[in-house]
């Protein structure tokens, strides 16, 4: 999952779920030290075309074997109650060497009993959905499963229903090998809001919708029965056969892994879905009266992409979605193991930050106007879940970084094959920070550093692993893995043991180090040298400005942020600095100009500081009249504002800053942006106070409002005004859609 993000990563959300509502830059780590917020922007684009898929296991044959748990359901959705209403058939193998006296199933929908069982990581959309429709009650949130009765061969069952786990004691003994049949019956309250399992407004999220088996664990002789996690993901399944029978109502289209086919008229007004599904780890549903469906077929594989078709020109967007997975698909076909079904499918819904992967299908949110899918590294993430997760599943709970790092290193070697440089291996290379937990970690040792855990300590792991056999046996020993665990489920242990076995005892056991010591790094020679560095933060400011700022059609010229994406684009700079002032100004002043420079030099970006009336004067009308401009200090004492003030106060009116008027408010400070005097095509920003020097109060607002006034996550400003407590009295901006993903929890 991953919060949906824009890696620039304009990541907002990861993995099977991308984690917390923070939104991050992977490799702008030092970003944060500059911006209010950190990272979120996909970026990049596809230059080549993956390498044709080939046959290298028997994956394609295999998934039409008899898998060890066969599911038969029959559903009837009730809209208007939100309920469903289930009969599931259940055959279970015993493939374990012990006898058993019970099965265990995961009955998930139960996190939904309370708020304080359910994942956090919904916490904060479900708050913004809740003061948007103030008539929902706290209860509205909530949900669950009730099961009604366990039986086999129509003989009832003693069960119970406990902490998310259903235990049913058998009436006889289960032998290895042998298998058992049983019937549940159960309804289910589906939760109002944001959830995996949940409604609103038109669509129905259905994970986690029906009771499923557990795995069981032989070596310790016990079932799994934790309950969902609330901070991360706990997936963990055995491979099954499915036939789903859905009945809902007419308008509805729904959305399954398998085989689909529909029967209409089964009853005035209502239809009934079917699929079959076989060798598929988990089932999920999604169902929406208004869903549109865009479908592609190439080489016998199907994708199809269900959306809400609610502006112009998305049908457009969709399609360049669609054969970005054709080619991702392709890619980790062709790399890891062929993808065996006939079928994959996307889902666009409201889940805001995050982006869930499942079995055969993905879950996305928005598509928005400006969505550009060769850039979307989000939605190759979730598609490489496919091969980590779905075919080669494992225990989230315990060993993540079997999904999560191998989902994120796939994404950027997809990234660098297909030439695009800056979420290539570049990202990975840049990053020489640590960690103090090791990769390995579980989720509760991990707490919550999943992120940076599993996600980039876990894919550079994996980029040392490849650096240093190289790509040929790597990509050898990636084949191997696969066709070792394609529908079965890996631990740490069998991936080192497959490590061993096909690339050597040394490769081993640097992995293993890699794994379980704390504080991982990438060896010196596999890092980006200071001058690669600095080139790849150019480029990756560049694009990231350039990303942000396209997310809002028709964002005035004259907006803060820009001054930086046009400086990122080549485009000169000067800082003008207003002289003949107190000791008090002129050091507020040098303090304002390193807070400024640090961002400029981390970017990049060159620049000229003018700190004297007589350079000012010398540049006045060459340099400066092709420049952007800084300008910063009281406009009674800065010579650029007091040599074209008539042009200033003129530039000023016309986006509504009433110049002369502000300018004489005693304690007034703040910043306001115009078109260049001299030039209509450059920038000019001021950032003023209109007393000698800003109070000790005030200073630190006035430098906190100024950084973040030209960074890419807040509120795009065209002019803004503080008081002299340093609270705003006053602005005219533009918000910024990508803001909230930014905001501090």
């Amino acid at each position: 999952m991953l919060q949906k993000s824009f890696e620039g990563e304009i990541y907002i959300n990861h993995s099977r779920s991308l984690t917390s509502n923070r939104v991050k830059i992977t490799a702008v780590t030092a970003l944060a030290l500059i911006l209010t917020a950190c990272p979120l922007i996909s970026t990049g684009s596809a230059a080549a075309q993956a390498s044709p898929v080939s046959a290298i296991s028997q994956a394609t044959d295999d998934v039409n074997a008899q898998a060890p748990i066969q599911y038969r359901i029959q559903a009837r959705l009730d809209e208007k109650k939100m309920t469903i209403q289930g009969n599931e058939s259940i055959t279970y193998r015993n493939t374990s060497k012990d006898t058993l006296n019970q099965l265990v199933l995961h009955t998930y929908a139960d996190a939904n009993l309370s708020k304080s069982t359910q994942t956090s990581m919904f916490t904060r959309s479900n708050e913004e959905i809740s003061k948007n429709n103030p008539d929902k009650k706290p209860e509205d949130f909530l949900g669950g499963i009730d099961i009604e009765k366990v039986a086999t061969g129509g003989q009832a069952l003693d069960f119970s229903n406990k902490n998310q786990a259903l235990t049913v004691k058998l009436e006889q003994p289960l032998q290895p090998g042998k298998s058992v049949s049983v019937q549940v019956h159960f309804n289910l309250k589906i939760p109002y809001g944001s959830q995996r399992l949940s409604y609103y407004k038109d669509i129905i999220n259905g994970a986690h919708w029906f009771p499923v088996m557990s795995v069981y664990n032989e070596a310790k002789h016990e079932w799994d029965s934790k309950p969902y996690s609330q901070t991360f993901e706990t997936d963990y399944y055995t491979s099954a056969d499915y036939e789903v029978q859905f009945n809902v109502p007419d308008q509805y289209q729904v959305m399954m892994p398998g085989a689909l086919t529909t029967q209409d008229d089964v009853e005035k007004g209502r239809k009934v879905v079917s699929t079959v599904a076989k060798n598929t780890r988990e089932f999920v549903f999604f169902a929406s009266p208004n869903f549109k469906v865009d479908s592609v077929t190439r080489n016998g594989l199907t994708v199809e992409y269900y959306y809400f078709d609610n502006q112009p020109g998305k049908k457009k967007i969709v399609d360049g979605y669609i054969d970005q997975a054709f080619k991702a698909i392709d890619f980790f076909s062709d790399k890891y193991g062929k993808y065996p079904y006939p079928e994959f499918r996307i889902v666009e819904s409201y889940v805001e930050g995050v982006a869930i992967e499942y079995s055969r299908a993905i879950q996305m949110g928005q598509i928005g106007i400006n969505a550009a899918p060769e850039q979307d590294t989000v939605f190759v993430h979730e598609i490489a879940h496919q091969w980590f997760h779905a075919l080669i599943g494992n225990d989230s709970e315990t060993e993540s970084f079997l999904d999560e790092g191998f989902a994120d290193f796939s994404k950027v070697y997809f990234a660098e094959k297909l030439g695009d440089k800056l979420n290539g291996f570049k990202s990975i290379q840049f990053d020489d920070s640590t960690v103090d937990k090791a990769i390995a970690s579980t989720n509760d040792e991990v707490g919550d550093l999943a992120s940076p855990v599993y996600y980039d300590k876990g894919r550079q792991a994996i980029y040392q692993l490849y650096r240093s056999v190289g790509e040929e046996k790597f990509d050898a020993f990636m084949k191997e893995y696969f066709k070792r665990y394609v529908y079965q489920n890996a631990t740490i242990d069998g991936f080192l043991q497959t490590i061993e076995d096909v690339l050597g005892e040394e490769a081993r056991k640097e992995m293993k180090t890699a794994l379980y010591e704390p504080n991982f790094v990438l060896k010196p020679e596999y890092q980006l040298s200071k001058e690669e560095k600095a080139a790849y933060l150019h480029d990756q400011f560049q694009l990231l400005y350039e990303s942000a700022l396209t997310q809002v059609p028709n964002l005035p010229f004259e907006t803060m942020s820009r001054v930086m994406d046009k400086t990122l684009q080549g485009e000169p700079l000067a800082i003008v600095l207003s002289d003949q002032v107190s000791k008090s100004a002129n050091k507020q002043q040098e303090g304002m100009v390193n807070q400024l420079t640090t961002l400029l030099d981390l970017s990049g970006v060159k620049y000229d500081v003018i700190r004297d009336r007589s350079k000012l004067k010398q540049k006045m009308k060459k340099e400066l009249a092709t420049s952007n401009l800084i300008i910063i200090g009281n406009a009674k004492s800065n010579g650029f504002v007091q040599a074209l003030k008539p042009s200033i106060m003129d530039r000023a009116t016309r986006i509504g800053f009433q110049w002369k008027t502000i300018m004489n408010q005693p304690s007034a400070a703040g910043a306001y942006i115009i078109k260049h005097p001299y030039n209509q095509n450059r920038l000019m920003l001021h950032y003023f106070w209109n007393e000698d020097h800003l109070s000790g109060g005030s200073l630190e607002s006035f430098m906190m409002k100024m950084q973040e006034s030209i960074g890419f996550t807040n509120a795009y400003y065209q002019y803004y005004v503080l008081d002299k407590t340093g609270k705003v009295a006053l602005d005219k901006k533009v918000e910024n859609p990508l803001s909230k993903f930014f905001a501090e929890e």
